[in-house]
């Protein structure tokens, strides 16, 4: 039985399109269930019309409270059977409800090499700060922004004379490598959370 995924997006869904590639593979373990995106517009559901994967808009404007937002979305989901939620560049703050509700079951990819340059400006922050080496990380989502348990990481060097957009475009390959790579650890059972920490079993 394959894991299934609900992908939450806003924007151009470049990590939605890197799961729908890996789950098109037969011996993947994880396939996608649910795409919701909070904008009718976002270019990445394009990618999940032309794989045939339901979506589902939502207008969070519609909404009186973040929460009922969130319960509308979560009902969806369910709905679908998915099993695990994967934001993907998904522009909203969730409630600490949502939160509570797919607890250890809900994931979230950043650019940078979490716990350093939680937020946004990422790129321009890494810049700034001098450090020689950034990366992404996907990570286990508590209800502090940016925080909790890390399942994979991978690292890009800084070069002198970077841009944002140089350092971005590098970092972005490796998140459309390290995601996957997560979801699929995830979907072999072999992510186990102790105090706050991920371990990783070895494969049977």
């Amino acid at each position: 039985m394959k894991l299934k995924l609900a992908v939450l997006i806003s924007g151009r869904g470049s990590n939605l399109k890197s799961l729908i590639d890996a789950c098109a593979a037969k011996d993947f373990p994880a396939e996608i269930a649910l795409v919701i995106s909070n904008k009718q517009n976002a270019p990445g559901l394009n990618f999940a019309k032309k794989a045939g994967i339901p979506m589902a808009i939502l207008d969070h404007k519609k909404y009186d409270s973040r929460e009922e937002f969130d319960k509308a979305m979560s009902a969806e989901i369910e709905k679908s059977g998915a099993k695990l939620v994967c934001l993907a560049g998904f522009m909203r703050l969730l409630s600490p409800w949502f939160v509570e509700k797919w607890h250890n079951k809900l994931i979230n990819i950043h650019p940078s090499l979490l716990p350093a340059f939680k937020g946004i400006d990422v790129h321009k922050r890494v810049l700034e700060s001098g450090v020689k080496t950034t990366g992404c990380t996907v990570h286990f989502v508590r209800p502090e922004m940016d925080s909790g348990p890390i399942i994979a990481q991978a690292e890009v060097p800084v070069f002198s004379g970077d841009t944002e957009e140089k350092i971005a475009a590098r970092v972005l390959a490796e998140e459309h490598k390290c995601y996957p790579a997560a979801v699929k650890l995830i979907a072999e059972g072999r992510v186990e959370i102790k105090d706050e920490r991920v371990l990783i079993r070895e494969k049977n």
